[in-house]
This record gives C-alpha cells, structure tokens and sequence, in this order.
C-alpha cells in the first residue's frame, strides 16, 4: 500500500533576480514498512524533498499525497492536521525543549492535538520503556547523553502513532556506538509497528542498513535501488 506518494514534484527558490531549482520533477512512491535512504551531496535537493513529503514546505509544481489524500489545496489547518496525525520527525539537532522533561517532550505532540493529560502520559512513557529510557523519563535533555536524547526525539515522533517517520540526519551528531544502537532501534520499530522510515542521510553507517537507496543529484533522481539486508 503506497502511503506517501510525490507526482512530478517541483520546488523553485528565489533569491533576488536568482532562481534555484532544487526539485526538478520528481516522482517517488513509499510503501508500508519500507526502511529507506534519500541520499546525494549538499545542495542535491535531499532535505527539500523530505521538507516537502512532510508538509512543512509546499512545491512550486506537482502534489504530495499522504495515504491516497492529496495535500494539495488543503488549508494550512487541514495541512497541520494531516501532518501530524500521519507523520512523525526525527531531526539532527534532536529539537527537544530543554525546558521539559523526556516525557514531557513525548506527551507534548498529544497534547496539542488535545489528547488528554493522563492518556498522553501513559503514551509516553509506553514508548520511553520502548526505547529502554524507563529510568530517564524525569530527566531533561541537558541531562541526557546524544544517543539518549535521540531516543527520546524517536519516542516523541512514533507517539502519534504515524504512518511515516522522516529523519532528517538522525546519527550525523552521533559516535559510533550510539549510531548503531540509534539505527538498530529504529529499524526495530519500523519491523515491529510497521511505520515506514525515510532517512535524509549521508551517513555511510545508514546508508549500509537500509533496504532501498534513493539517490538525488540536482534535483533529480538518478538511481533507486532496492536490495534486502540484514538488519544486524
């Protein structure tokens, strides 16, 4: 079942008299379960492409369509709604508010979307267990290492309960050990929930665990290659 489509999808920049395609036309289906890369050098149109299958950017020409329901001509609430209900993100800079504890940042998705306070705790922390943070749910990110608070930003992105996570650099501010242990939850998740993963990656230690490549040079995809690989 395709969950996210992109028909002819096209996203033109201006700055000043200068325009920038970074988008030139790109067609791209994501099935159930799928465990993909979108990778290729800066400026390639990687993180335009993942903005835009999101719903945070809209193209200049084309349609994004999440589970068979096209985004556009959808208000900016309808937008809002639609993203936050089917998709979940994960970022480089993990985005967590340093303000709020681990389950406070995993409760905060519900409860803007007006889940209860108690449902939204017991959501959470559900998922906290899930990625082995049982004893850090009271603390606040400064008090987490790297890999724990991307734990966390994982957990707050599968609490809606999404078709589809983006990952935006996941492992990029990652050592070794915790990318892999980063990677191997994720992949985890994806085979136990079923939610698809879309990586905008670089990162060879990603490249190497996912089961289909997307590669972008100039806007444009040049190669999609699906293989089967282990996930250890």
């Amino acid at each position: 079942m395709k969950i996210v489509e992109t028909r002819t999808l096209r996203k033109t920049y201006h700055f000043g008299d200068t325009e920038v395609e970074a988008l030139g036309g790109v067609d791209l289906s994501i099935e159930k379960e799928e465990f993909i890369a979108v990778w290729g050098p800066s400026g390639s149109g990687k993180s335009t492409l993942c903005n835009l299958i999101g719903l945070l950017d809209s193209p200049t020409s084309g349609e994004v369509l999440i589970q068979g329901q096209s985004s556009g001509g959808l208000s900016d609430g309808e937008r809002s709604e639609l993203r936050n209900s089917s998709i979940g993100f994960v970022f480089q800079d993990f985005n967590l508010i340093p303000v709020l504890t681990a389950v406070e940042n995993v409760m905060l998705p519900l409860q803007v979307s007006g889940v209860s306070k108690v449902e939204a705790r017991e959501r959470a922390e559900f998922l906290l267990e899930e990625v082995e943070l049982k004893d850090r749910m009271g603390h606040r990110p400064q008090k987490m290492s790297g890999g724990q608070q991307q734990r966390v930003a994982i957990a707050r992105a599968l609490v809606t309960e999404p078709v589809l996570v983006l990952a935006d650099e996941p492992t990029a501010n990652l050592d070794t050990r915790n990318a892999n242990l980063i990677i191997d939850l994720m992949r985890k998740i994806n085979q136990d929930r079923g939610a698809a993963f879309l990586f905008c990656t670089h990162d060879d230690r990603l490249l190497d665990r996912v089961d289909r490549k997307v590669h972008l040079q100039d806007g444009e995809i040049i190669e999609d290659i699906c293989e089967t690989i282990s996930a250890g």
